[in-house]
């Protein structure tokens, strides 16, 4: 019996890492893009019942933290920024396994700029919802297994992700990222003289 619960804790760590585990690869293409500012805000985040504390400070830092270590790996030469605004979260704290095992979740709502046109790409901030990611949730919930940083960092990563899908899903149906072939420079060939 005592293997059988250090298996499912053992596997839930593992499943919980999977918001971050395609960072080692080469990152998604994005076309032309560069996140240069990368703002975050909690000021509205409403804590969700059961659910254990998080100050601003610590949503906001942690959220910023795993959009940095997503996007800051893009090197495009057209610039654009994020506003993004965590509106609610929910820390699971430790239940009673099988019983009552509360997951995690955090909401935001996201903004994306165009440096150089000067205006949102979305008219409507995007809200994105994220859960843990764990494959035993059923049985364990974080809140038995994690710390509440623990927690947050997960969810971050898993938002981050999250976010980088709706940019590959408007780069396609939108042509966000994609040059003007207008303001794109030609290269004129030197001619040997």
């Amino acid at each position: 019996m005592l293997r059988w619960v250090s298996g499912l804790l053992m596997l839930s760590v593992v499943a919980a890492c999977s918001g971050s585990a395609d960072l080692k690869d080469a990152p998604v293409p994005l076309g032309d893009f560069r996140l240069e500012h990368n703002i975050v805000v909690a000021s509205k985040a409403t804590q969700g019942p059961l659910s254990r504390k998080a100050s601003e400070e610590m949503l906001a830092n942690t959220m910023k933290a795993a959009i940095a270590e997503r996007f800051d790996r893009y090197d495009g030469a057209s610039r654009y920024h994020f506003g993004i605004s965590i509106e609610g979260y929910i820390l699971a704290i430790p239940g009673i396994p099988v019983v009552a095992a509360p997951k995690s979740a955090l909401i935001i709502n996201l903004t994306v700029w165009d440096d150089e046109a000067g205006k949102k790409l979305n008219d409507e901030p995007r809200q994105i919802t994220v859960f843990e990611t764990f494959g035993t949730d059923l049985i364990i919930g974080s809140g038995l297994t994690m710390t509440a940083d623990e927690q947050l960092v997960i969810l971050s990563q898993n938002a981050a992700k999250e976010v980088e899908k709706y940019l590959v899903e408007q780069r396609a149906e939108q042509g966000w990222f994609t040059p003007d072939p207008q303001t794109e420079a030609v290269s004129v060939p030197e001619v040997a003289g």
